[in-house]
């Protein structure tokens, strides 16, 4: 994304045409059979976080001195640049240790890829996408595979969000248009394939209208989450010109909306942009030990009757990810989910509460697209014949915590929890095994 010392800001006089979307009424219908929506595959411990505040990026990431400091401004997430052949400013601070250390500070991350860019815009200087279809493609999976290492090696965990920048291009351009989606697309494809979301980031009038343009194209595989650049002083994540409110509509979206300029907060200033989140961002495994005079036992699911996988000494060392609920055990009913899947009742885990959840431990949840062309009804129950609750449109995550048996809906009987409690069929959500349960998903 644009700052001072990295990119030079330079706005194209052209014109792009408005997305046209149709609005509908929101009820069961079938997807599409091929893209828009691919499904993730979450391996065992992942989880996806969410963010939504005030957040902002520097150029390189600042010292953890400065973002304790920074925790009297209003942010509480800010943007890395983790990988890419077009990342310019060195990052000295960016390692495993200081992600853990900013995250227990309660910093969210948004890590953010800065790669190949547009064959027709961005700087003279920057490394190009190819404008050959099939080698774009390549590009784009080569892209999350190097995203997807360096965010691995700094301990961001699989259900990660990643965000690929894309800076401004010609929108007259056709070839450099079909050149940029297919690069998107491949990206995108190689993050789901490896459990990972995923983002984009680009201008709203030089690239996001042609990416919303695409939204429902069966040709595109379509990100998750998209984070706008348009410097007008307004944060709202919604009302963006050309782009309809149905599209990324369901803690999809992001905006930076200021750009550079120095923020003083606990006496340290940075130059930073600012932004405007409700989107996935990073998730990473918080440090705990296991409490108790008795071992901890850990186990396939967040019930004491799910069978017992391993246990842990008192004072040992876990890796927690996420929390949720389940059967109570003593005092709570929350149970901690380790990086490699199994659950600890949080009892159990040197957690700060005793009896409900833990900042800044997010709760458990694996978003998967919806593909139903008209939009899916939320329910209170597993069933058609329950009422219903709210709505999601076509593309919209939902965020699942957990998988039922329910009424059957064409041979489907599987429903999927979302995270406020409320049901969808799982016919119209991309979930990995269509009709069939999704591990690591566990049974509600």
């Amino acid at each position: 994304m644009p700052h001072p010392r990295a990119v030079s800001r330079r706005l194209l006089a052209v014109s792009s045409a408005l997305v046209l979307i149709k609005s509908t009424v929101l009820a069961l219908a079938p997807g599409a059979a091929a893209e828009p929506a691919t499904p993730v595959a979450y391996p065992p411990g992942a989880t996806a976080t969410r963010f939504t505040g005030l957040a902002f990026d520097a150029c390189t990431a600042p010292p953890a001195a400065t973002l304790d400091a920074w925790r009297a401004s209003s942010y509480r997430a800010l943007a890395v640049y983790v990988s890419g052949a077009n990342r310019t400013c060195r990052q000295p601070e960016l390692t495993s240790s200081w992600v853990t250390k900013v995250s227990r500070l309660g910093w969210r991350l948004l890590p953010v890829h800065k790669g190949l860019q547009p064959p027709c815009g961005a700087r003279p200087s920057d490394t190009k996408i190819s404008r050959t279809p099939a080698t774009a493609r390549a590009q784009g999976t080569a892209a999350a595979r190097q995203a997807t290492d360096q965010a691995k090696t700094l301990g961001m965990l699989p259900g990660s969000a990643l965000y690929n920048d894309i800076e401004n291009y010609s929108q007259t351009d056709s070839g450099c248009r079909t050149a940029v989606l297919s690069y998107l697309s491949a990206w995108t494809k190689e993050l789901h394939r490896t459990g990972y979301v995923s983002g984009v980031y680009m201008n709203l009038t030089l690239g996001a209208r042609q990416l919303a343009a695409a939204y429902a194209s069966t040709t595109y595989a379509r990100p998750d989450a998209l984070w706008i650049a348009r410097y007008d002083d307004a944060s709202s994540l919604t009302g963006w010109s050309g782009i309809t409110d149905n599209a990324w509509a369901v803690h999809q979206r992001a905006k930076q909306y200021r750009g550079s300029h120095d923020e003083r907060h606990g006496g340290v200033t940075v130059n930073v942009d600012s932004d405007r989140v409700d989107a996935p961002v990073a998730t990473v495994a918080y440090p705990y030990t296991a409490t108790g005079t008795d071992r901890a036992q850990a186990r396939g699911g967040p019930s004491a009757d799910a069978p017992v996988t391993t246990s842990y000494a008192a004072g040992a060392a876990l890796r927690v990810v996420c929390q949720t609920p389940g059967s109570t055990v003593a005092t709570t009913p929350v149970w901690d989910r380790l990086a490699d899947g199994s659950y600890v009742s949080d009892h159990y885990v040197s957690t700060p509460s005793a009896t409900g959840y833990s900042a800044p431990l997010p709760r458990c949840a694996q978003p998967f697209q919806v593909t139903a062309a008209h939009g899916l009804t939320e329910r209170t129950g597993p069933g058609s014949g329950y009422a219903a609750a709210g709505s999601l449109p076509q593309g919209a995550l939902a965020w699942v915590t957990c998988q039922r048996s329910g009424a059957k809906v064409r041979a489907n009987t599987v429903w999927d929890r979302l995270d406020d409690g409320r049901y969808v069929t799982d016919q119209y959500v991309a979930t990995p095994a269509a009709g069939a349960y999704s591990p690591p998903l566990p049974r509600c």
